[in-house]
């Protein structure tokens, strides 16, 4: 309880130390929730308007056309990237797997592995935090997990990352844009005091957000800390999976107030709306080669972190060329294995003493192909 009380009133400070406003207001800052216009002609010029601009990458030129993520198109070939990693059976990453140890298939047909890139390497996240009167009103629990979650995944970064600060609740709006300068982030951090509004609108959050990182070159994910219910969101859960889906940006989730639910669930509360929730990070998370992550206690959260991390850096960048050249804008499945190329069986992974390790391959589960060009 000490210790509660403490981390509580460091918390506090750290909040107090830069107090503007009463954050998040969406007076003078850019909503990712916004949508984009189509370019017209007619139109008068917007270009001035930093509330219909895109999220800048400051790792990748901005890009103009329509291509698909991950894919890079040079003549009529295109090349597919898959980012994949393999953990063990707590969680860590296992290094040094050799190229041929790789099989990629695509709706099952087997590919021919082009491209074998393997360390780790700067990351670019988006930090979307629900921060809504629903759950985090002001000194509440689901407040003080918030912030703990937001600092402390900010605290993991390293000097060449990027991350944005973004918080929803009615409204989607960045706090921070795309830098690795802690004042920026401190201050972004510093408005998440008193929500505004009940509302919790995640697929609305996600989505965009995943929509415009989409086009950010090298290594990406979304870290969402959030309750997992959806309250008011434009776009459905059904059509939030096939954005996510086509945006292939890596979504990480750290589901918030566990504890809280199984107690409220002892005294007799109706909870089938969080376990819902749950269900939905996790379609999230698998869907899009991250993972979700729903910690009890507070003591949990930085292994959550650690975990984040190792999956995102320690990442075999594996790219092939498709036999089904065809641009007929459908889904393609993707199925990574590991396999013993002389007897074409699983790959067995042992430890240092020779004993088996269970294993996990995280990786996307497809792609869009691209559309033919009119």
């Amino acid at each position: 309880m000490k210790t509660w009380i403490v981390g509580s009133v460091l918390l506090f400070g750290l909040c107090a130390a830069a107090w503007p406003q009463d954050g998040p207001n969406p007076a003078g800052s850019e909503t990712v929730a916004r949508p984009r216009k189509k370019p017209d002609a007619a139109a008068p010029d917007t270009s001035g308007d930093s509330s219909l601009s895109k999220i800048p990458s400051k790792l990748s030129p901005k890009v103009k056309d329509e291509a698909l993520p991950d894919v890079s198109f040079k003549a009529d070939t295109s090349i597919v990237t898959v980012d994949v990693s393999v953990l063990d059976n707590k969680g860590n990453p296992i290094p040094q797997i050799p190229r041929g140890n790789f099989r990629i298939l695509e709706d099952n047909v087997p590919q021919t592995l082009t491209q074998y890139n393997v360390g780790q390497a700067p990351i670019t996240v988006a930090l979307v935090l629900e921060f809504s009167n629903r759950f985090q009103s002001y000194w509440s629990q689901g407040w003080y997990q918030t912030l703990q979650a937001a600092y402390g995944f900010t605290q993991t970064l390293r000097p060449d990352d990027y991350v944005a600060i973004i918080a929803y609740d009615l409204r989607t709006e960045i706090l921070a844009d795309f830098t690795n300068d802690k004042s920026k982030i401190a201050e972004a951090m510093s408005r998440l005091r008193i929500p505004a509004f009940s509302e919790s609108n995640m697929f609305d959050a996600i989505t965009d957000t995943a929509d415009r990182m989409s086009k950010i070159e090298g290594r990406k994910a979304i870290v969402l800390v959030t309750s997992g219910i959806d309250t008011f969101s434009k776009i459905t859960y059904d059509k939030t999976r096939k954005s996510l889906q086509e945006s292939a940006v890596p979504l990480y989730s750290i589901g918030i107030l566990q504890l809280a639910r199984e107690l409220a669930e002892a005294r007799g509360a109706n909870t089938i709306d969080f376990l819902q929730g749950d269900n939905e990070l996790r379609t999230f998370a698998k869907e899009t080669g991250g993972q979700a992550f729903f910690p009890r206690f507070m003591q949990e959260m930085p292994n959550a972190f650690a975990a984040i991390n190792q999956a995102m850096r320690n990442q075999y960048s594996l790219g092939y060329s498709p036999t089904n050249q065809a641009k007929d804008g459908k889904y393609r499945k993707i199925t990574v294995q590991l396999v013993n190329p002389a007897t074409n069986e699983p790959l067995r992974v042992s430890d240092a003493k020779g004993k088996p390790i269970k294993y996990t391959i995280i990786a996307k589960p497809g792609y869009t192909a691209p559309r033919p060009v009119e």
